[in-house]
């Protein structure tokens, strides 16, 4: 074997494979390293993929040609798209997943995927010669060079895992952690720190009382992940949901003292936005009630995912505490809850590809820049590994916009704010979260990523004859008038004011209690122009509704955005020493002389960095 390599990718978890499959789709000889070929794409707490945001990001790398939302689609055993309550600008799907066919689908996807090895091992040293990456040594002594590395190490760096008073290294649960790879990355100036998270208690099935829960069911529409991928394909599932109660939270308060979390045996900071069950009780005293989902793990187990009992309690005290919901009176556990620590690196000490400003050809993806979830890892992957492929060849490093995707947004946030708890995605996170929609994400990245290399020609055929198919349908409804007699019953009937005068079925589309949909039930014509384009004629029609429907609104954050960009484009690396800049606030040069930012806009989006500390800068880049 030849262990020479253009990039090496260490670890195989969403990030790694996402980061492994873009680099060797774009021509890159890469080598994914893993600890076990058996848990490629590990799921490693809840089997569901997207949510709030977080689905955006999944469509986001689908539209790049990466691999996470195909693979989800195969392996859906449950989907639902949220907020439908609310405007397309946050609508999010999620899909429950059978968790080892997820494994297997993506082991065959880096089976068939050209140029590109997988070698099981474990990185225990990162080679560096004259400031740059040039390979790893794992723990065998094997010695495999590269001319870019990418760390997608998740939670195994120095993992240590809690259950009440009990600690065990480890990186997953009966999986080893890694030992000195950190030590090997921080003694070149590389800054690293802690972070916690954890993940519940898994149940059998067959001892839940499903009779004393509420029965929720996935949806049956055209929605999915991917814009390529077969429908699903898999036997679909329901979930259930149950609640903590007063008897619940009494023997988990009584036991606190032998929580990690409160007795000081955790020191690290552990993710806000999904809090252990013992943290809610404390943050939350006057709550008689927490909502659980009990989740499939997939078709053919009966292992069953409890959704918000996440803890590190001991063991007999979660099982104590789970029996007094009736739901669960009876309930058998596969295994407990528990939480894990493991060591990050600081974000900010990368640049927006995601290469390290300190090592050359040394990128991070994933756990390791401090976020969580697969989704923000799968994102941060693609994108590591876009520019790990293209520093081989000396190429311009491939970034996004914070207009452009929630993607670009997420990178933005780590790069230039950092992390003090695990970071995750929210829709309120993107200020331009109505360019940013679910809907339209082939149309904001499948063109760049064909000039890329990574999204090939079928996906940009793909993505062009949606926006043929969307182009007809408004242009159609554009510069057809309808009549008030052709029309006004149906108005009326549908609580819409009639018309007086003619008017475009464009602007009939505007009005919220109107849709493409319910006009087509009363113009022929229209209908026709619907089921044209017979190919995906669903997801064509929404994405004509939703552009036509929220025009003004599209068009207004468009001109914020532009005006945005304008401080995009003024660089200004190196042209500054701060620190002898007395005219900025001393807060302001402390922060910018630490993040040291690329442009003026992301300067102007650092904590701390006031707005007329922006505009001394922009006098002296006047002068």
């Amino acid at each position: 074997m030849e262990l020479n390599y253009d990039v090496i990718v260490i670890g195989g978890g969403h990030a790694g494979c996402e980061a492994a499959t873009a680099a060797a789709n774009m021509g890159a000889k890469t080598l994914l390293v893993t600890m076990d070929m058996n848990k490629i794409g590990q799921m490693s707490c809840n089997p569901a993929v997207g949510g709030i945001a977080k689905g955006q990001i999944v469509r986001e790398i689908d539209a790049l040609g990466g691999q996470m939302a195909k693979v989800t689609d195969a392996t859906a055993i449950q989907f639902r798209m949220l907020n439908r309550g609310k405007g397309p600008a946050v609508w999010s799907p999620r899909a429950q997943c059978d968790r080892g066919k997820f494994i297997w689908r993506w082991r065959s996807t880096l089976d068939c995927t050209p140029n590109l090895d997988i070698w099981q091992d474990q990185a225990d040293e990162l080679l560096v010669e004259n400031g740059e990456a040039v390979g790893v040594r794992t723990i065998w002594g094997v010695e495999i060079r590269a001319k870019s590395v990418i760390i997608t190490a998740g939670t195994f760096l120095n993992g240590l895992m809690h259950i009440g008073r009990h600690k065990v290294p480890g990186g997953r649960c009966a999986e080893p952690a890694v030992a000195h790879l950190t030590e090997s990355i921080t003694r070149w100036g590389i800054r690293s720190a802690r972070m916690k998270t954890g993940t519940p208690v898994r149940l059998d099935k067959r001892t839940i009382h499903f009779e004393d829960t509420e029965r929720q069911d996935g949806e049956a529409d055209f929605h999915q992940f991917s814009y390529m991928a077969p429908h699903r394909i898999l036997k679909q599932l329901p979930c259930w949901t149950c609640y903590t109660n007063k008897s619940v939270h009494d023997i988990l308060k009584a036991d606190l003292d032998n929580s990690p979390l409160f007795n000081g045996q955790i020191q690290s900071t552990g993710p806000r936005y999904c809090p252990s069950i013992e943290t809610k009780l404390v943050t939350f005293p006057d709550k008689d009630q927490h909502p659980l989902f009990i989740e499939p793990e997939g078709e053919d187990t009966n292992e069953m995912y409890l959704n918000g009992f996440s803890s590190s309690m001991p063991m007999e005290t979660q099982l104590r505490a789970l029996r007094q919901i009736p739901a669960l009176r009876e309930a058998k556990a596969y295994r407990p809850g528990y939480a894990i620590e493991y060591d990050y690196f600081d974000p900010t000490q990368l640049e927006h590809s995601l290469e390290s400003k300190v090592i050359k050809g040394l990128f991070f993806a994933g756990q390791v820049n401090g976020t969580t979830g697969y989704e923000e890892a799968g994102g941060q992957g693609t994108v590591a590994g876009i520019n790990a492929a293209i520093h081989c060849g000396g190429g311009e490093p491939f970034v996004m916009g914070r207009d452009e995707s929630y993607i670009g947004v997420l990178i933005d946030d780590l790069t230039t704010k950092g992390v003090d708890e695990p970071y995750r995605m929210f829709t309120s996170r993107a200020e331009y979260r109505i360019l940013l929609r679910q809907d339209d994400a082939d149309a904001r990245l499948t063109e760049k990523s064909y000039h890329l290399g990574l999204a090939k020609r079928d996906r940009l055929d793909w993505w062009l004859q949606k926006k043929a198919g969307i182009d007809q349908i408004i242009n159609y409804c554009s510069t057809t008038n309808v009549k008030p007699r052709d029309i006004n019953g149906a108005l009326e009937a549908l609580g819409s004011t009639p018309l007086h005068f003619a008017c475009k079925i464009s602007d009939l589309v505007a009005r919220p209690q109107l849709s493409l949909k319910n006009l087509a039930e009363v113009l022929p014509e229209l209908k026709a122009v619907l089921e044209s384009p017979e190919n995906r004629k669903e997801e064509i029609a929404e994405a004509a509704e939703i552009k036509m429907k929220y025009k003004g609104y599209i068009e207004r954050e468009k001109i914020v955005a532009d005006k945005m960009h304008r401080l995009e484009g003024i660089k200004i690396r190196g042209h500054f020493k701060y620190s002898e800049i007395q005219e900025i606030s001393t807060e302001g040069r402390q922060k910018l002389e630490h993040i040291d930012p690329e442009t003026l806009a992301q300067a102007s989006r650092i904590p701390g960095v006031s707005p007329s500390d922006i505009n001394v800068l922009l006098v002296m880049m006047g002068r």
